[in-house]
């Protein structure tokens, strides 16, 4: 999966601009988190269609980074996420996004973006 980090103005109506040319361009957004601080924000997304979302974000003149993220399933139970980020701390993997992308009774599927990939898959493989 990719992760998309989009820089915003924070403006009553832009997210809901970009939401709208990614929808016209039957891109579907499949993990999302939206943060604003002063004048800007910061839109963190993962959509189905990486190359359509990614010519909906040039076309619109929005600044914007991508980077892969790893897929994982982990128990939902009591410890299991400090266990799984207490494994990549130890091994020096430094986490720079996590999202839950749904929870089905008895596990938790994450997107989980790291500085380190290779040393992070045996960490996180599902």
């Amino acid at each position: 999966m990719t992760e998309f980090t989009v820089h915003m103005s924070n403006r009553p109506g832009q997210f809901a601009a970009l939401a709208e040319k990614l929808s016209d361009a039957g891109v579907h957004i499949e993990a999302l988190a939206l943060f604003s601080q002063g004048d800007d924000s910061m839109v963190r997304l993962m959509a189905n269609d990486v190359a359509i979302a990614r010519r909906v974000l040039s076309d619109a003149g929005l600044r914007f980074e991508e980077q892969r993220v790893i897929e994982t399933v982990i128990k939902d139970e009591p410890h299991a996420l400090a266990r799984l980020t207490k494994k990549l701390a130890d091994s020096q993997i430094n986490i720079e996004a996590m999202y839950l992308l749904h929870a089905n009774g008895d596990s938790l599927h994450f997107a989980v973006a790291v500085d380190d990939h290779e040393m992070a898959a045996p960490h996180l493989s599902s």
